[in-house]
Parts: structure tokens; sequence; C-alpha cells
């Protein structure tokens, strides 16, 4: 059996065609650009492959809310042309199958969960740390959802006393999580991007102190068994060993738990990147 996959993000759709061993058989990418110039070439794409259902992995805000009109749709978006855009009705109505629709973060979340770095495990969360900060949280065997879904990079965070940018960047909220710790934060913080920094900039010690709060959050608020980060600013892996002395610091040994004692098993990279995401997308159409 066939199945469809989407990872939307906000640059570029990957799309991919894959069995139920999940194995990728098909795959392309597409710019993401307004929904009239995109969504004919990813339809196509699907059309006449016979897949039996979608899954599609977004940027968000999404409606994820069964029972509201808008049910499928990306809602409150900053990427204008996509800003309340009915995304599921029009892939269903296109391509007559079964498409189910969750964030990009809570694909990976699943993807990880059922196949990497969290696997054999009921929680984890698993938070992207790039352009923007999202995560997706996977608790007791089910990804969380709620009122809308897990909007964690908009938490507000303790600002540290010596950041030259202690009002952050988020237009809606300054100094939160995604104003505070994301790829363009600490562009504009140190005036080069992350990528330029030396791995002994102070740049770094600053960004492992917000990324430790959140750290701190997961475990005391979910019990969460694993954190997975991923994102292009982990990708800076000397972050990793400071995300966690800092969170054991944060703790301050409250927490007895195994994997709150153990940060370097707790603490860890994705094993399903560049793909969680995508693979992601094909569980949810699975399921």
């Amino acid at each position: 059996m066939l199945y469809g996959a989407i990872e939307a993000g906000g640059t570029k759709m990957v799309l991919a065609i894959c069995d139920e061993n999940c194995n990728i058989l098909e795959q392309q990418s597409l710019p993401t650009l307004t929904p009239d110039e995109t969504m004919p070439l990813m339809i196509d794409f699907f059309k006449g492959k016979g897949i039996a259902a979608l899954g599609v992995g977004s940027f968000g805000p999404l409606d994820l809310n069964e029972n509201s009109p808008t049910f499928g749709y990306i809602t409150s978006t900053p990427k204008l042309p996509w800003r309340d855009y009915p995304l599921i009705p029009e892939l269903e109505k296109a391509l007559g199958v079964k498409c189910v629709l969750d964030t990009d973060v809570n694909a990976a979340a699943l993807c990880e969960a059922k196949m990497g770095a969290a696997r054999g495990l009921k929680n984890c969360v698993y938070l992207t740390i790039g352009t923007g900060i999202g995560a997706g949280v996977y608790c007791e065997g089910k990804l969380v959802h709620g009122g809308l879904h897990p909007e964690w990079g908009h938490m507000p965070l303790h600002v540290r006393a010596d950041d030259p940018m202690p009002q952050g960047m988020c237009p809606y909220h300054g100094a939160c999580l995604e104003g505070l710790a994301s790829g363009p934060a600490i562009e504009k913080r140190w005036g080069v991007s992350a990528k330029e920094l030396s791995p002994d900039h102070p740049a770094w010690e600053l960004e492992a102190y917000y990324l430790a709060q959140v750290c701190a959050i997961a475990l005391t608020t979910l019990a969460t068994e694993k954190i997975i980060l991923g994102g292009g600013v982990m990708s800076q892996t000397h972050l990793f060993p400071m995300i966690r002395k800092k969170t054991a610091e944060l703790l301050n040994g409250y927490l007895q738990s195994p994997n709150a004692l153990n940060l370097d098993d707790t603490i860890v990279p994705p094993q399903c990147f560049p793909v969680s995401g995508l693979i992601g997308s094909l569980l949810l159409a699975m399921e």
C-alpha cells in the first residue's frame, strides 16, 4: 500500500510517496510560494499515484479542532499568502483521499518516538531551533493538541541581566523563547549569522542558558522522558553539553528520576534528521 507525505515548511514543501515500511519511493521539493502557485504542483505530484491517504506536517498555527468550521486550515501564520488557507479541505477535494494534518514539529516528534531517539518511550518533546522555534509534544503515546497545539516558541523566559538584547525580537512577545534564542535573534544580537560564530563565542553560553530553561520546564511540567533538540541552530553540537550542564544547575538535584539525573541520555539530537518531519507525516497518514 502507498501513502503520501508532505512536510510543509515556510521555505519549501517536501513531498514523498512511501510504502507501508516507510521506504521513500519518490520525493520532490518545491519552494513555498503562494497557494495559487504551489498547490497545483503539489496536487499534480500525488495525482494518479494510488495513495491510500496523505499525511501533512505543516508550519502553523493550524486549526486541528475537528469540530471547527475551519478545521484543517492554516490560520494566523506570518506567511500572509497562506493565512486562513483551507489546506486540508483543498487537498482532500483535489485528491479524493483522507488527508491528516498536524504541525511539522508534532510530526517530527512522532517520527522520533516511533523510529528515532525516543523509540520505545511514551513521552518526548521535540524542539526545533532555527528561523523560528517550535515544539512537538508526545505524551503517553499521543501527540498533544488541546485547545490548539503546543506553541513553546512563545513561552516567556527569564532574561539574563547581561543579555545585550534583553528586549528580544518577537513581534508579539518580545523576550519569549523565539524572540531570544532563534537563529534570527542570535544574528540580530551579535550582528553576524550563527553559522559564522566561533564555538567559544559568548553567544553560545547565552543560548544554552535560554534553552536550558525550556528543558527544565519540559522535565518539571511534563516529566518527559526525552528532549530532542533539532533545527539549524542545533547543528552547533557543542551546545548540547552546555545545555545539559545548565539544565542540571536549574534542576538543582530536585528531580531524582533517572532521566533527570542522566541528562546526557535525555537531552539529545534527533536520530531521523533530516527526514523526521517527512516520515512523521507519513506515519500520520498510516495511522
